[in-house]
């Protein structure tokens, strides 16, 4: 492998949680060869928390929902970059094909017992195969010492513009008081709260450390904020679907804790140093939990937990057995917070 490459492309089309915990490699990637041009390869819903970052020289998108007319000029502009090493944090058939693409002489991957689809044949380097219960992001560190830079500190230096800071302003300055933020969403059903219990555990955090609430979320999350309001027995201030993806990190930061279950949001509110109480079922938090908060974790109880399973066959019981109080109790925990997070940037 070349000692010191000068054209890096990392290819990590993931969702928002995976691009999230991927971002410390691209800081300490930049560190390691701070004279090298660094591209990231990535999909829409994620290139938000990549463009303007301060490690990163350009976004090079692939709109997948449109991938007949954009898979071309994706692939044409990757080659044209001549790479000289690729870090391909995916481990799937595409992201394999697009390292391989690259034309980068130096492509390095998961190790073949962690790749899935072959990926593991369209790379010529690979990190030591994951020890049981490895976090992702422990993962991702392996690629930095195996390009030789130490793994740390683990920072993700967000920052946002200055429309973007003003209208994060504007949202905190209308809640008016210290706030927590509840996250709603998350992509797989069988990870989801649910609304009633939602409400009440916002209500307790409210009349018991006086916090008001702000609820957060995509646009396919507004039915399940709406029905938290319908349960809500105090005041809410529901910003669901109505924040950029970047707005929705300045107010993780400027919230005194978050609340929710296993999501992409989870994830920001880590890395921009707000305590998270995190709520558990069909996924690991041992795999995917919250950077520096792993005392924070709310764990549901079922034989079948973890599963894996998108959607749940049997009524997420695992998350049913998840009550108000217990997630109320741990906001209190969170409130009284002394370790902090390693290396996250407010």
């Amino acid at each position: 492998m070349k000692p010191s490459p000068n054209r890096i492309l990392i290819v990590l089309h993931g969702s928002v949680g995976d691009v999230t915990r991927a971002i410390p490699l691209a800081n300490l990637v930049r560190k390691g060869f701070p004279q090298a041009f660094i591209a990231w390869a990535v999909e829409p819903a994620s290139a938000p928390l990549v463009e303007r970052h301060p490690a990163i020289d350009e976004v090079i998108v692939f709109g997948r929902a449109d991938w007949r007319r954009s898979l071309w000029p994706f692939l044409r502009r990757i080659r044209a970059h001549r790479f000289d090493l690729a870090l391909d944090l995916q481990r799937h058939l595409k992201s394999g094909l697009i390292s391989w693409w690259s034309g980068a002489p130096a492509r390095v991957g998961f190790h073949r017992r962690d790749a899935k689809e072959l990926n593991w044949v369209f790379n010529n380097r690979h990190i030591p195969p994951a020890e049981a219960g490895t976090s992702k992001l422990a993962d991702y560190l392996k690629f930095a010492e195996l390009l030789g830079i130490e793994p740390h500190p683990i920072a993700w230096n967000f920052s946002l513009a200055a429309d973007e800071a003003e209208q994060v302003g504007a949202i905190v300055d209308a809640v008016g008081a210290p706030f927590a933020a509840f996250y709603v969403g998350a992509r797989w059903e069988s990870k989801r709260w649910f609304p009633r219990e939602t409400a009440k555990a916002a209500a307790e955090v409210h009349r018991r450390y006086g916090l008001e609430v702000v609820l957060l979320g995509g646009p396919e999350d507004v039915p399940f904020s709406q029905e938290v309001e319908r349960h809500a027995a105090s005041r809410l201030f529901d910003w669901t679907g109505r924040t950029t993806l970047r707005e929705a990190i300045g107010i993780l930061s400027r919230a005194k804790i978050a609340v929710g279950p296993d999501s992409g949001l989870m994830h920001l509110a880590a890395a921009v140093g707000t305590p998270v109480v995190s709520l558990w079922g069909a996924t690991d938090p041992a795999r995917t939990g919250p950077f520096g908060y792993e005392r924070l974790l709310v764990e549901g109880r079922a034989a079948c937990a973890p599963c894996y399973l998108r959607r749940c066959p049997i009524g997420r019981v695992c998350m049913r057995s998840i009550t108000s109080e217990s997630v109320v109790e741990k906001a209190g925990e969170a409130l009284s917070w002394k370790g902090g997070n390693r290396g996250a940037a407010r």
